[in-house]
């Protein structure tokens, strides 16, 4: 049998009715969906970081804590239901076969590099630049330049969705490769709605500060028309 044959035969014998699969799916979906409802509750009508925290960094920690144990469940469950609970095409190659090697070790690569570049992300944004800080109102001095964000715009979504390939891979999961395809498609939507809105939280503060920075212009210039007069 080819190993796209091995790869049909393990796509059709897939359980899509597993229950952890089906847990997954939907946390793919509702992580995201989550935490862009949230903070843009906050962003429009301060309801946590003013209203129920009273504190936009308590807020967004709060937020963070969320983020991070949903991110723990959606793991586990793709693992178990998407990946180690579906046929993996191992169970049809022989153990001399040069494909078991080839993909733990392409497996191990994609992972890796994913979580350079999630690890690398929350080196350079911090706990509140990851977790969507600039929705509460804490904002960075200036944009990140520098790695990871040299290399693609959205390093973290990136990352994860690596990180899932990677471990699909690695377990010969070709089930587990077609959910990582969808985690892609998620994240990707995602971006068109978070990163046009991130931009213009920052266009709006660079606004302000243009606009203090000439009322304070004008107000020097005020004060110094003002003493040469006195003198005059």
């Amino acid at each position: 049998m080819s190993f796209q044959g091995i790869v049909n035969t393990c796509l059709s014998n897939t359980d899509f009715n597993n229950s952890f699969s089906k847990l997954a799916l939907g946390l793919i979906v509702l992580n995201p969906t989550t935490w862009n409802v949230i903070a843009r509750l906050d962003h429009k009508y301060r309801v946590f970081s003013k209203k129920i925290f009273n504190s936009k960094y308590k807020a967004c920690y709060s937020l963070a804590i969320l983020i991070f144990t949903l991110g723990i469940f959606r793991d586990h469950a793709f693992l178990k239901g998407c990946v180690l609970e579906q046929p993996s095409v191992f169970e049809y190659l022989s153990k001399d076969s040069l494909w078991i090697p080839l993909l733990k070790v392409a497996g191990g690569l994609f992972f890796a590099a994913g979580q350079i570049l999630n690890l690398g992300s929350m080196y350079k944004l911090g706990i509140d630049g990851t977790y969507l800080g600039d929705y509460f109102g804490i904002l960075k001095d200036e944009k990140l330049s520098g790695f990871p964000f040299n290399v693609v715009e959205h390093p973290m979504y990136i990352g994860s969705s690596l990180s899932f390939l990677g471990t699909a891979i690695y377990y010969g999961s070709p089930f587990g490769v077609a959910v990582s395809g969808f985690v892609r498609l998620v994240y990707q939507i995602a971006e068109q709605f978070e990163g046009p809105f991130t931009n213009k939280i920052y266009a709006k503060r660079e606004e302000e500060r243009e606009a203090a920075k000439a009322q304070k212009i004008s107000n020097g210039a005020f004060k110094e028309a003002k003493t040469s007069n006195k003198l005059y």
